[in-house]
């Protein structure tokens, strides 16, 4: 729970806070003579610059200040950016233009005389018996996509969790512009003011969310422009940035050692696939853990087309990758010590002249054969792949997660995850979205599918003759390519991973970085664990 300030300023005047507180070919960061590696984004998201900072910067042109909703009407924490009097008239100016402090109301109105900015900006907090850190990440974010034409403002917000704070201003002020002809976004500075000890906590905070950009700038890009090979380029690049070994199969590789799903999705498209691995590998780390998100560049469903309406938002389908790399990324500048692997099939599934039918039989890598009847079930396929790769290093933790069923929609909404996996381990990863902002819930895989995942010409078919459970299924094909012993998460990501919808709090429209958070948190606490 964050510290409140021990007085709050209402209509009832100065009083008491409510409360206290590999054999084939290879390709890794060697390039072609005749090509230019990817080593960047052709379009990078815009977001704010936050700094920590004792006082109020000389050129900062507002403050940003928390205010809650009580009974009586609004109310406002103190703070040392504000003094007695000058507290009293802000109070007195937000009153007059109708401010209630409810959670997520951004409201501006002039600074008072000598007050050193132009204005002053209130982010309603809500109850004050009711704030958490998710409250004040959504505040933050609302309030730094509500900021324009402001260059420098100076902020109390950390006052009540330096975390929240610096995640909800970087997070919720990403603008992502594309590829538009028009000048660049203009960027709003916040200094975050707190004591010099919260630097630690603020540079954590900063690596997180800026990692979270990552996946978002990579779902948003187009996928003529980012496909298998520079998709890995650009990943072999930022890796070996930021410390990681890195290591990419080609498909002549890929075919050479038998990844079959990875080519059968990958084979219909004129742009072969990769197989991506990424390890970070800190010295006296106790455990391992893989990672494992699906790539798929561009889904239009291969010989089983999709419908025509909305494909576009088909560029999102590796946003599981994204999240992945963003998140070993992060592991690797936070200097976490655990030993990770992210292993991560990219792929574009396209209807060309080699594609693979519905009723054709793959072998996937490490021997289990799959009768695939549906070429739209093909997120499961590169995925199993890569799973059955990744549990040959034996790790003690596997989590993997894809944009992988619309039945996760159904089941829970656009912005719920469903977890599945070890039923210890589902819970806590579950837990650990919920905690961090990414809301995830563990759902179980039933008993019947055991059955109905059985193929009368292969080990397993990839679709399930039902439409009932159609997220559990996918889970249950999934876990049969998991090592034996591996504590393992599937988390389906199809909706919470990218907004077609309006933003709102932190979160803009297209890509969110969904689940990158939770993983960097699950990956923290493997970490720091006994």
């Amino acid at each position: 729970m964050p510290t409140i300030y021990p007085f709050i300023y209402s209509e009832a005047g100065i009083s008491s806070s409510p409360r206290g507180t590999v054999e084939g070919r290879l390709i890794s960061l060697s390039i072609k003579e005749d090509t230019m590696a990817q080593t960047d984004l052709p379009a990078r998201g815009h977001f704010p610059q936050v700094k920590l900072g004792k006082k109020v910067p000389k050129k900062a042109e507002a403050l940003l200040i928390a205010a809650f909703e009580g009974e009586g009407g609004l109310e406002l924490p103190g703070t040392d950016l504000l003094g007695g009097a000058a507290l009293r008239s802000t109070y007195e100016a937000l009153v007059a233009v109708g401010a209630s402090g409810k959670a997520g109301e951004v409201t501006r109105v002039p600074a008072p005389a000598k007050g050193g900015v132009a204005s002053i900006i209130a982010v309603g907090l809500g109850d004050a018996e009711e704030v958490d850190d998710e409250t004040l990440r959504r505040a933050a974010g609302q309030a730094a996509r509500s900021i324009t034409k402001v260059g420098a403002v100076a902020t109390s917000l950390g006052d009540f969790g330096i975390t929240p704070v610096v995640e909800g201003l970087i997070l919720g002020g990403y603008k992502y512009s594309g590829l538009r002809s028009e000048s660049a976004a203009e960027t709003t500075t916040y200094t975050v003011v707190a004591e010099k000890s919260a630097q630690e906590e603020f540079d954590s905070a900063k690596i997180t969310a800026e990692s979270v950009l990552i996946a978002r700038d990579l779902v948003n890009t187009p996928s003529n422009l980012l496909y298998p090979e520079t998709y890995a380029e650009f990943l072999s690049a930022q890796a070996a940035e930021a410390g990681l070994e890195v290591e990419v199969l080609d498909e002549k590789a890929l075919e050479k050692q038998g990844f079959g799903g990875i080519m059968a999705v990958g084979r219909g498209s004129a742009r072969p696939p990769r197989l991506v691995r990424l390890s970070w590998k800190p010295k006296k780390a106790k455990r391992h853990v893989a990672l494992v998100g699906k790539g798929i560049t561009f889904d239009t469903g291969g010989i089983s087309l999709k419908p025509g309406a909305k494909m576009w938002d088909m560029i999102s389908d590796m946003g599981g990758s994204a999240a992945m790399a963003a998140a070993i990324i992060a592991a690797a500048k936070l200097n976490l010590k655990v030993g990770i692997t992210a292993t991560l099939p990219l792929a574009e599934n396209m209807p060309g002249s080699d594609a693979t039918r519905p009723g054709d039989v793959i072998t996937h890598y490490g021997g289990i054969t799959s009768e695939v009847l549906n070429t739209d079930a093909e997120g499961r396929l590169v995925l199993a792949d890569a799973i059955a790769r990744a549990s040959e290093d034996k790790p003690d933790y596997l989590i993997e997660t894809a944009t992988l069923t619309g039945a996760q929609m159904v089941a829970l909404g656009e912005r719920t995850a469903g977890v599945m996996g070890s039923e210890e381990f589902r819970d806590r990863m579950a837990e650990i979205g919920r905690e961090v902002g990414e809301k995830a819930w563990a759902m179980p895989l039933l008993e019947e599918h055991e059955e109905s995942v059985k193929s009368a010409s292969a080990d397993i078919r990839n679709i399930n003759a039902k439409r009932e459970g159609g997220m559990e299924y996918a889970g249950t094909y999934l876990q049969h390519f998991v090592g034996e012993g591996i504590e393992w998460a599937h988390i389906d990501v199809a909706g919470p991973s990218f907004n077609t919808t309006g933003a709102y709090g932190y979160t803009p429209k297209m890509g969110t970085g969904v689940p990158t958070r939770t993983v960097i948190a699950a990956l923290r606490e493997i970490a720091e664990s006994k």
